[in-house]
């Protein structure tokens, strides 16, 4: 299997428009520690690749791995397909920068897709552009896409703000998955926000050889402390990294290859490169995603 990290950051990326903090204007000042909105990219064989959410930064992101470019004089995309986590609008709203497609291939679950379609009504907005096929993420089977097989598994129940008032569309909002190539065998899982970490997280987990995992939040305080919002890391539905509901040292127990954080805010001390955090963490045989970045497993 082989995975490519095409971003690293949580909504607003880093540095974010609107903010000036310790992390965003150092950012500002060097180019090098700029972080786009968090997704991977995974080979599907046959010279096609499976985007795991469609943000922002997509476009971008494509142009940044020569894999994910189309060949000279030819409109054929080795992007294949896109896969979603969730509905939040980190992770969907590039799917209208993938309009000029003649066709797009969406993954997602019931309850994601409905969303995207009654809340921001995008299957509206892209029918004039682009053919768009969606295929649903069952909860208690693998879907398949080229050599790989994903599956689904449940971690929070938080909404979009836009879908607050949306009825009948089931609770898989937002999801882990686990990708498994079958010329292979081998695994990743990727959790970019995790509100809870349930039996079948644990499932899933025992036997991947790669795990990206909700990084969001250092600690459980950091949204108040950094005076954005008078929640807290859980409460906006983001296990902390460490603390009393920290995840690292469950993380660090896993038998996984690699083990990444991901999925980092713009208040994360991480971001920073030199931060001690990045030394903590390694102790522990845990590493925090690298921009544009290789894993071959």
């Amino acid at each position: 299997m082989r995975v490519r990290i095409l971003g690293t950051a949580a909504g607003g990326g880093v540095p974010q428009w609107n903010c000036g903090c310790g992390g965003c204007a150092a950012a500002r000042a060097r180019p090098g520690l700029r972080r786009r909105h968090a997704s991977i990219a995974v080979d599907a064989g046959g010279g096609g690749w499976l985007v795991v959410n469609a943000t922002p930064d997509i476009t971008e992101q494509i142009e940044a791995h020569p894999d994910l470019r189309p060949e000279t004089g030819t409109r054929r995309s080795p992007v294949a397909g896109v896969v979603l986590t969730d509905a939040e609008l980190d992770h969907v709203l590039g799917l209208p920068r993938l309009r000029e497609a003649p066709s797009l291939h969406v993954l997602a679950t019931a309850t994601v897709r409905q969303a995207l379609a009654d809340g921001l009504r995008l299957d509206a907005v892209l029918a004039p552009y682009a053919g768009v096929t969606w295929s649903e993420l069952p909860e208690k089977e693998p879907a398949s896409f080229g050599t790989l097989e994903v599956e689904t598994i449940r971690v929070s129940g938080k909404r979009p703000r836009y879908a607050a008032g949306l009825d009948g569309h089931g609770d898989a909002w937002s999801v882990a998955l686990r990708i498994t190539d079958r010329r292979d065998g081998t695994t990743t899982v990727y959790a970019p926000c995790l509100a809870d970490w349930p039996p079948e997280l644990d499932d899933v987990l025992g036997d991947a050889d790669c795990v990206f995992l909700d990084g969001t939040f250092w600690d459980d305080e950091e949204p108040r402390r950094s005076g954005f919002t008078e929640r807290t890391a859980t409460q906006m539905g983001h296990l902390p990294i460490t603390g009393a509901n920290g995840t690292s040292e469950r993380f660090a127990a896993l038998p996984a290859t690699r083990r990444l954080y991901t999925h980092l805010n713009n208040t994360n001390p991480l971001v920073d490169p030199d931060a001690e955090g990045h030394r903590t963490l390694a102790a522990l045989g845990i590493e925090v995603a690298t921009e544009n970045a290789v894993i071959q497993l």
